[in-house]
């Protein structure tokens, strides 16, 4: 089967949960055999090159920004296109890339949700071209409804069934300005004819959806899955070690895991502690890294922090680590970091919010609240109690076996391509 994936890049400088679910699914259904291309909108994908073939990167942001910001309805020169659009500026907007904030963009996501405007209409017929002249997919799958007035436009070209992820959107969504948020949620609604299914990656998630976009219908549930191979080993690190690896920002409450590490040292209970940060960040959380820092200034000796995110050293993370925590500030629809961890063996402790509960079963302690008093004592619990860190463990590990491989993940992504063709 012909598979493209249409997703966002996002500079590849940082571990971003949708671009890797959607690294993982392109991956999975490589490994059993199918023809699997991704599409990079916006910048370009450097950790996943080998699934990008020939395609270009349609939506460049420097050049999709400006003809939004600048242009409106006029014509942008063709020099100042590329110009825009060279390696160079690309490179350079990938290094500044990584904002949490939907502030300012309010006309670029809504064209790519709506699917209309000048600027959108020649970059979108740029991009069905391409799909037309070379590709012939069997089925398309776009990374998020951030992206749904594309599939108004292919449905209009061709026929070809089209998939639809939903995660975390409202993250982006519901920080836009005011008069801006309602007209997001709509354009979903009105664009859901154009979808041939939703899908999403837990219960939780479908559930918010669901409260969220009534109006929207069925939405099917497949969880994510890893390649435990990537992950396993039966080495540990020398002194028990607490990991993070997510983007390092406030978002994911980088800063309420080091705030508990302090408490933890402090008290001592737990000889030779150690905390590993990974994950990557980007040029507007240096300032934020730089309090993190601070925080961390008194324990420096017994903290590793990974400055540069890397595809290739992605799974030795978990290797070196005898726990994993991300403390995230928002209701999160997977946390795929957490099945990572599971393929290794490795326990969770996360807060009771969004779909951890869900996702961590008996394989970690979850607490509340959110704050770092409440973190540091699970973490000292689960560290010090060597029975409930071994069941843990366990469960881990079946929960990686059982529930989150990459095989069942690409089997029923399968099934549900097979099913919508038929219609």
């Amino acid at each position: 089967m012909k598979i493209l994936f249409i997703t966002p890049g996002s500079g590849d400088g940082y571990y971003c949960g949708n671009c890797f679910r959607d690294n993982l699914q392109a991956q999975a259904l490589q490994r059993a055999g199918h023809d699997v291309v991704m599409i990079p909108l916006y910048l370009p994908l450097k950790h996943i090159g080998s699934l990008q073939g020939n395609a270009p990167l349609f939506f460049p942001a420097t050049t999709y920004y400006v003809d939004q910001k600048v242009f409106g309805n006029h014509k942008m020169p063709d020099w100042l296109k590329r110009l825009l659009g060279s390696d160079k500026i690309l490179d350079l907007a990938s290094v500044m890339s990584g904002t949490t904030s939907s502030a300012g963009m309010e006309d670029m996501t809504l064209s790519m949700m709506v699917g209309e405007g000048k600027a959108f209409d020649e970059h979108v017929s740029q991009l069905i071209t391409w799909i037309n002249e070379v590709e012939h997919p069997d089925v398309i799958q776009l990374s998020s409804s951030l992206l749904i007035g594309i599939a108004k436009a292919i449905k209009h070209a061709m026929d070809v069934p089209i998939v639809c992820s939903l995660q975390d959107e409202e993250v982006w969504i519901d920080g836009l300005q005011p008069e801006y948020v309602t007209k997001a949620w709509k354009s979903v609604i009105d664009n859901a004819s154009y979808i041939d299914s939703f899908i999403t990656t837990s219960e939780y998630y479908r559930q918010v959806v669901i409260n969220k976009l009534p109006a929207l219908g069925k939405v099917g549930v497949i969880y994510p899955g890893v390649n435990a191979e990537r992950y396993h080993t039966d080495e540990w690190p020398a002194d028990p070690t607490i990991g993070f690896f997510y983007r390092m920002n406030e978002l994911d409450g980088l800063d309420i895991l080091a705030d508990a590490f302090v408490l933890l040292k402090q008290r001592n209970a737990v000889p030779r502690l150690k905390l590993r940060i990974g994950g990557g960040y980007m040029g507007p959380d240096k300032s934020f890294m730089a309090k993190v820092r601070k925080t961390l200034l008194p324990y420096k000796n017994d903290v590793i922090i990974e400055e540069d995110y890397t595809w290739e050293h992605h799974a030795d993370f978990y290797k070196q680590i005898s726990v994993l925590s991300v403390p995230l500030r928002f209701q999160e629809g997977v946390g795929l970091y957490l099945l990572e961890a599971f393929a290794a063996g490795r326990p969770v402790v996360e807060p009771a919010t969004g779909s951890f509960a869900e996702i961590v079963g008996d394989a970690g302690l979850l607490y509340e609240p959110n704050e770092p008093k409440a973190l540091a004592d699970a973490l000292e619990k689960l560290l010090t109690d060597n029975q409930l860190f071994r069941q843990c463990n366990c469960q881990a590990l079946i929960l990686a076996q059982e529930k989150y491989r990459d095989e069942t993940m690409a089997t029923k992504l399968l099934n549900l391509y097979k099913t919508i063709k038929k219609k």
